[in-house]
């Protein structure tokens, strides 16, 4: 059985993702005080706003507090001559082997969130879809984005 994949992605992507779960759970608040303002107006059951709530103030805690930290330990990539191995997940293990010769372009991506932290993600393109490495540095995503293309240049060229 081969090795797992060494490198890690970079450690501000625990409170990128943080703020960005923060942003989306208050934007999911919306639905219990859309649903409030419409059980006053249609008395509907007001139950099910605290439900609503709940279930939403249940998926925030764990969004912003535990998935980041988690993600980020089990996030891991190695890029060889050869191959690009991702490896992802915790109870779900995922690992994605993309030969050099299937790669078709590579780009980094930078949302304004991304740009705070000073962090970029490099989405690798194939035939049959594309990968993304979330949350590197600008400077290593740049570097990264640069050894695959030449990499799948070269092994381009012997074929």
């Amino acid at each position: 059985m081969r090795d797992n994949p060494e490198q890690r992605i970079d450690a501000k992507a625990v409170p990128y993702w943080r703020w960005s779960a923060a942003i989306e759970s208050a934007f999911l608040l919306l639905i219990p005080t859309g649903y409030h303002w419409a059980q006053q107006h249609w008395h509907w059951p007001a139950w099910i706003t605290f439900v609503l709530l709940g279930a939403i103030l249940t998926y925030a805690v764990y969004a912003i507090v535990f998935k980041p930290i988690i993600t980020w330990r089990t996030w891991r990539y190695q890029v060889s001559e050869q191959e690009i191995d991702l490896l992802q997940g915790v109870f779900v293990k995922t690992r994605t082997l993309i030969p050099m010769v299937r790669v078709q372009h590579v780009d980094t991506e930078q949302g304004p969130l991304l740009r705070r932290f000073g962090l970029s993600s490099v989405t690798i393109s194939t035939a049959a879809g594309s990968h993304q490495i979330p949350a590197l540095a600008d400077e290593a995503a740049a570097l990264l984005r640069d050894q695959i293309s030449v990499l799948a240049r070269v092994v381009d060229e012997d074929v």
